[in-house]
Order: structure tokens, then sequence, then C-alpha cells
């Protein structure tokens, strides 16, 4: 992405907050790169250089600086300004594709060239597949070394580091010392601890309607899966077999402060991109309200609740199970039904967490179970395990590998699954922006009542043109309204 050297330098200037995030600067005279906040004194414009990512600039031979921490900045969604192939492959990247594949893997899954790919990542990013991800690892490690007391060692291994000895080299060339000269304390080191506790800040871009996420994610919370109480969300988790806690509330500034409770360090980058799409937190406030400034039905909406976010999902399956399970009856009843799921087909917490009690079933035993027992149609529950049958047999199924019509088309396949369930799932697991399940009762209704007038659902969709590219929020704001 090309960036006006002139406005960027302006925004520093004046540590323009707005900007945080959407640029780095990288300093000739110091080999250091720094956020647009910065409180060092400001470089002569002839000595710095502006990268879009801080992946550009690291490879590019600069390293972080310690004063602002790069690492801290908030991080922003793919733009729009990206191809459709390297927004998904970032994704896929946060969530670990290139962790145990290559580039010609995830290049793969994309449907593109790896050749391209590396092409598009270098002309729109700066940077190769491989640093992107490498910078990922280096900026959690940072934040670990600053926020935790962990180990060296653990921190290696939490950060996605695949050797101490790798870690050690990577920080000494981009640092010039240890891992452990970066951290300025003389507390002693506290280890994870059979649990694998780890408290963290996950920053965000203001405005942050917590309230508004935590109501929604209260009504839809599964008993035994998941609790909000006391300002704080709580679920289990299982990845790979190995099961564990997570627990997210309000932190100190512009960030959530997540607690994560699971044994095996080296989940921890997934675990961390999970929080960060549940809560969507790479979302980009002024880039919905600028769209939405010229429509007085949503102009108001955003007023009266800035910073309302799209709840994501933790797991493609789970959301999957709760899309079918809601079709055409309330939210309420539809978790009473999924309540009723996990306690017939979970795995019990080898350590119940009070409320937490079960993980949600995998789909190898949704597909095997016989579902209508637990008292829903028959079509319902054929739908549901059709789509456990076509999890278990495509292992990618709700990863966001093609675009919003190729993945909608590719849900509908599944025997049982609607237009609208297909899109309730791209809106929320596959994060899909423009995502709009324009048959949605509740969306008809809400429009209805702000505007005075009646509505189909060809008319919602025609009504919801305006709104493109950022339909899922226009449907996020109506369902809260």
């Amino acid at each position: 992405m090309e960036l006006n050297h002139d406005a960027c330098y302006s925004a520093i200037q004046v540590r323009d907050a707005r900007y945080d995030g959407r640029f780095f600067t990288a300093v000739r005279t110091t080999g250091i790169y720094c956020r647009p906040v910065c409180p060092a004194r400001t470089p002569l414009s002839k000595n710095v250089t502006f990268y879009s990512t801080a992946a550009a600039a690291q490879e590019a031979g600069y390293h972080p600086c310690l004063r602002c921490r790069p690492e801290t900045a908030p991080e922003l969604g793919p733009g729009h300004e990206l191809p459709d192939s390297v927004a998904r492959a970032l994704q896929l990247i946060e969530l670990g594709a290139l962790d145990e594949d290559g580039v010609d893997a995830l290049a793969h899954r994309l449907g593109v060239g790896d050749r391209q790919l590396r092409r598009q990542f270098r002309q729109h990013l700066g940077a190769s597949p491989v640093t992107v991800a490498q910078t990922r690892r280096v900026l959690l490690a940072k934040q670990l070394i600053h926020e935790t007391r962990l180990p060296m060692a653990e921190i290696a291994f939490a950060s996605g580091f695949g050797s101490i000895r790798r870690f050690n080299e990577i920080f000494l060339d981009l640092f010039g010392r240890t891992p452990g000269d970066l951290r300025r304390s003389d507390k002693p080191d506290v280890p994870a601890g059979p649990q694998g506790e780890i408290k963290l800040l996950l920053r965000y871009r203001p405005p942050y309607d917590w309230d508004g996420m935590l109501a929604f994610l209260r009504l839809r919370a599964i008993p035994g899966v998941e609790q909000v109480a006391d300002d704080t969300y709580a679920r289990t988790i299982c990845l790979d077999g190995v099961q564990g806690t997570v627990t997210v509330q309000r932190g100190t500034g512009d960030a959530l402060q997540a607690t994560v409770r699971f044994p095996r360090l080296q989940a921890l980058p997934s675990i961390i991109a999970r929080l960060r799409r549940v809560f969507d937190l790479a979302s980009d406030p002024a880039a919905i309200a600028a769209q939405f400034s010229g429509d007085p039905v949503m102009s108001a909406l955003m007023q009266s609740r800035p910073g309302l976010r799209v709840p994501g999902a933790w797991d493609g399956f789970e959301l999957a199970m709760r899309a079918v399970l809601g079709q055409q009856i309330t939210v309420v009843a539809a978790i009473r039904l999924a309540g009723k799921l996990v306690a017939a087909h979970g795995a019990p917490m080898e350590q119940p967490d009070g409320a937490l009690t079960h993980v949600f079933p995998l789909p190898q035993a949704v597909a095997a179970a016989e579902l209508a027992s637990l008292g829903m149609p028959r079509s319902r529950a054929a739908t549901l395990s059709a789509v456990a049958a076509a999890a278990v047999a495509d292992k990618h199924l709700f990863d966001a590998a093609g675009g919003l019509e190729d993945a909608v088309r590719r849900l509908r396949t599944i025997r049982g699954v609607g237009e609208w369930t297909a899109q309730y799932i791209a809106l929320r697991q596959l994060r899909e922006p423009d995502a709009f399940p324009h048959a949605d009762i509740g969306l008809i209704r809400a429009l209805e009542r702000l505007e005075s007038r009646a509505y189909t659902p060809a008319q919602l969709l025609v009504r919801s043109e305006s709104w493109r590219p950022w339909r899922a929020y226009a449907a996020q704001h109506l369902w809260a309204a």
C-alpha cells in the first residue's frame, strides 16, 4: 500500500492517535521503527521511511522501538484495498496457517498460485508471508516479555517459536541483546504452572461498546460452556484434545484483559487470534462510521451505539450448530437446545471451573449421535447431522478461504442449510464484513420500526446496498436496536 510521506510525517509530528497501527515510521539514523504516537523526539523528515505494516519495516532491517512498543499498537483487520487472497491469507496466518504448512499449502487453500501470493504480499504489504508470520511471533514474544513474568523459555514456546535457540538468535539479530535483557525488572520469573495461566492485554481501536458485546454474549451463552457474570465473559476451550478456559474482561486503556488457562503454551497464538475474532478487535469504527454517515438510520444508530462490534465465534463448527439450532425459533429456545446438545454429547471438563463443566461437542460426536431425542424436529436434527458430517469430511469447511459468495454457495450445498444460515455463519465465523442475512425477521422488524414502513426480505436486500461493504455491522446495529 502506498503511503503519502508528507501526510504521514504530519501525523507523527502531532502524534495523531487516529493513525496508530495504520503505518509505522522507520528511522534510518537509529535503525528502529515506531508507532505514529511514539513519545520520542520527532526525527527529521529526510531520515524516515513509512511502512504500512510492522512486517515490512522488520524485513527492511529495522527493529521495534522499546519506548512506543509497536506490539501494543491496535491491530487493524485487512483493508478493502487489499486483494481478497491477501486479506484471507492474513486471517489464516493469524490462526497459524504457516506454523505447520508452508506458503505453497496456504496458496493452495486460497486457490491461487504461490508465486502470485508472494508477489501480492510484496506489493501490498511490503513483506513476504513468512516475514509477516515471523513478525507476529516476535511482537507477541515482546508483549509477553513486558506484560508477564514468564520465564524466557516459556515465552519462546508461547509465542510460536520452534526452539529456544531460534528465539534467542532472532532477538539478538533484531535488538542486539538477548530476550531477557529486554525485561526491565528484577522480579523473579513466575512459570505458567500446570494449568498454563497467562494474562495479557488485547488492544483495540476505540470506541468499543463492551456493554453491548457482553449483552449479546450473555443472551447466547451455552450452559456448561460459557458464562457471563460480573462484567466478565468466560468459556471452556478444547484444542487438539487439550482442555482449558479463557476469561475476558475490560482492561486498562483501550484494551481487553484476557486470562488464558491452557496447559499447552504453543497454542497461545491461536487462542489469541480466536479471541480477537470473537471480540472483533480488528474493527475500524471510523471507516464504518464514514460509510454510514450518509444514511439517516445508520448514522443515528452509530451515534447511539458508537463502537458496537460484530461478535465472532470461537469455533466454526460450534457457530454452525448454533445457527442451525436457531432456525425459526427464539434465541432463548435455541440456547436451551444447545445446552441439551452439550450435556448429552460434549466432553466433561477434566477440571470443572464452577459453571464451566463441558467443552462443546466435536463434529465426530455429533455426526454419530441420534439427535432427534433432544426434543427438536427431525428435519433440524438431520441438518445438524449433515453439518457435522461435512465438518468431519472437510477440516477447512469453516475457514475464510474464499469470498462471501463462494462461502455461502459452499455452505448451502449442505442439506438443510439455507441462505439465512449460510449468511449468519459467514457473518460471525468467516468474519465477512458484508455478510447480511436479509431474510432475518429481527432485521426486518427493526428497520420497519425505525422507518415506519413495511419491508419484505427482497426490499431489505435492496435497502442494504448503501451499507456495503459493512452490511454485517448494519445488521448488528439493527439487532441491537
